[in-house]
Parts: structure tokens; sequence; C-alpha cells
């Protein structure tokens, strides 16, 4: 039977709990115990983006002579992804790798930072800051974290192999597979070395009801230096929007917005109520409590049509979008598939 299971994994891959940072040292030391390796200093980061500045600043201060060298000698190499897993004494890696990409459920809240941060580093690094600084090519080379996710993959795919092949795992194994456990409950992102590892705090995020990274007017991705990013339904936003509620945004940005992607945000966002008051949507056509109306307010920007219901009963307003038609009874009946309103037996 797995120790670890789904509701484990979402609630620890997905906490918001600050690491306690005696805990997650501790844990630490365990690890890299239980791989044969001295107790590493252990850098408490409160951000990936943090652990990285913090790499790069100590490769700076160490320096002398030849980088590489003290690159080497200070902090030992970059430990392989598979560093701490007890199924690869039986286990061939072709095996190894498709039961554990297969069989366990991808967190996207890791998957996204994960990219994020090889962004920031790629940016950072090219930057004016570091141009030309021979430091540059070793903090690019700092391509390897663990993240919560990651780490319950090889502790799951160990129980698997355990409870379900009846697999003897040594007593090796077995040490390091309570470690690995150690890591999942006390750590965040964790940056291994032969001599030095970086532990990051976890970062405060919030999700829709389709588990999407998803805020308004805060941002869905926060640590605790205040390295953030906004997401809408899990589209990632520009700050100028993230930063404001929908509520706040203005139906003139659709004007001026190039990214198809933006503007469908926005759109979806603001509404299309408020797009047609904001922007003067044209009358084409009416037809009982039907309107046809048309945005066209700038030449590189696509227009738009709408078709405006009003409930005889209640005079509640309800906006739906439609293609290129010239009149609002054939808007209607693209609406209803195709159907006459004429042919309805009850108009709603």
């Amino acid at each position: 039977m797995c120790v670890l299971g789904e509701l484990a994994q979402k609630r620890l891959t997905l906490s918001t709990t600050p690491i306690d940072a005696q805990q997650a040292t501790e844990a630490i030391k365990v690890a890299y115990a239980a791989i044969g390796l001295e107790e590493p200093s252990v850098i408490i980061c409160s951000s990936p983006r943090d652990a990285y500045l913090q790499i790069f600043n100590r490769l700076k201060r160490d320096h002398s002579q030849n980088c590489s060298d003290e690159y080497s000698n200070r902090w030992g190499k970059n430990l392989d992804r598979k560093w701490m897993s007890p199924v690869e004494e039986f286990a061939s890696p072709a095996v190894w790798e498709y039961e554990l990409y297969s069989m366990t459920i991808e967190s996207e809240a890791d998957s996204t930072l994960s990219s994020l941060m090889y962004e920031w580093a790629e940016n950072y690094v090219r930057s004016e800051q570091t141009k030309g600084n021979v430091f540059h090519n070793n903090l690019l080379s700092l391509n390897f974290f663990e993240t919560p996710t990651s780490l319950f993959k090889e502790i799951y795919l160990t129980q698997w192999y355990i409870s379900s092949l009846g697999v003897n795992i040594s007593q090796k194994a077995q040490e390091i597979l309570r470690s690995q456990k150690l890591l999942f409950e006390h750590c965040g992102w964790i940056f291994p070395f032969e001599k030095i590892c970086a532990v990051c705090d976890r970062p405060h995020l919030r999700f829709d009801s389709q588990n999407r990274l998803h805020a308004e007017g805060e941002p869905a991705i926060q640590f605790a230096d205040r390295w953030n990013f906004y997401y809408y339904h899990g589209v990632r936003l520009p700050k100028k929007y993230g930063i404001l509620h929908p509520n706040q945004w203005q139906s003139q940005w659709l004007l001026t917005e190039d990214n198809a992607e933006f503007r469908r945000l926005l759109i979806q966002g603001i509404g299309y109520e408020r797009i047609i008051q904001e922007l003067s949507a044209t009358q084409i056509d009416i037809w009982q409590e039907y309107a046809l109306l048309k945005i066209d307010k700038a030449s590189d920007w696509e227009q738009i049509y709408l078709l405006k219901m009003t409930c005889p009963s209640t005079g509640f307003i309800h906006v739906l979008r439609v293609p290129h038609l010239t009149s609002a009874r054939k808007a209607i009946r693209w609406v209803n598939w195709g159907i006459d309103p004429e042919e309805f037996s009850v108009q709603t």
C-alpha cells in the first residue's frame, strides 16, 4: 500500500505553508547521508530566483583565478536527476523514465514554475548586469533542481514497484525512500550540489475552480521575496492587467492590445455588456427583442458582432458573440443551431 497517496501529493505539492528552516536543514542532511555524501552547507532561500542569485553571488565571491576550478572545488558537481532514486538498482533507465511520467500526476504549478525559472535565469544571465561576466556560463549550468512534484514521483514509483510487483529493496534504498519523504514534507524547491544545497520556501498559489492558476487583482504565484506572476484562468497575464481586478479593466484596452490571447481574456473579464456600452457599439438590425450590434473602433482590430437579447418578462440582457452577419434574425438562427426564431414554440 502506498504511504503517500494522490490526496497527500495534492496537499503537499500545492502547500503554501512556509518551510521550517531547521526541519528543512535536517531533512537535507538525512538525504545526503542516505546517498553517502557528507553534510552540505544548506542555504535557505525565499524563492527559486533568490536561490539562483545567492548561488551566483557565492560563485562570484569565491572566484579567484579560475572560475571552473573554484566551482568544482567549493561546490562539487550538480547531483544527477536520479540522485535520490532507490529504484535504480532494479529498474532500467527506460522503465524508470516511462513509469515515472506515465503513472503519476504532474503538478501544473511546478511545471509552470519550472518554465518561469528557466525563462528568468536565461534573461538574467544575458542582462547588462552579467553580460561578459565569466560567471554567467556557470549560472546557466545550474539547471537541475528538485520540486515537490518530482520528489513525489520518485516516492510514488518506488512504492508502486514494492506494492504492485512485490519488489524487495535494499536497506540503503529504504533509507533513501525515507529521506525522500522528509524532503517532500519539509522542503520546497531544492538545488542540490555535492557540497552545498539551496532550499527554497514554498510559494503562495491561487487557483480557479478547474485548478488552473488564477487570481483577480493579485498574483496567482507569489514567493516570500515578492517574486510573483499573474494568471487568469491558466493564462499568464502582463502585470499591467494582473494587478487590477477585472472590474477595473477598460474596454479601450482592446483597441491597442495586439496579442489575440490577451484580447480574449480582456473580453472574458470585462464582459460584452460593458464593452457594448463603453465602446459605443453600433446597432445594425433589430428583430423583436433581439438586436444585432457591431463594434468597429480601430482598423487594426478585428470587428466584433454581438447579438443582444432582452428577456420580455424580466428585462434581463444577455449578449452573445456571433459571426459576421447582416440581420438579427440570421444571428438568432445561428445561435439556435439553424432553427428559425418563428419556429420556437416558446420564446425565452
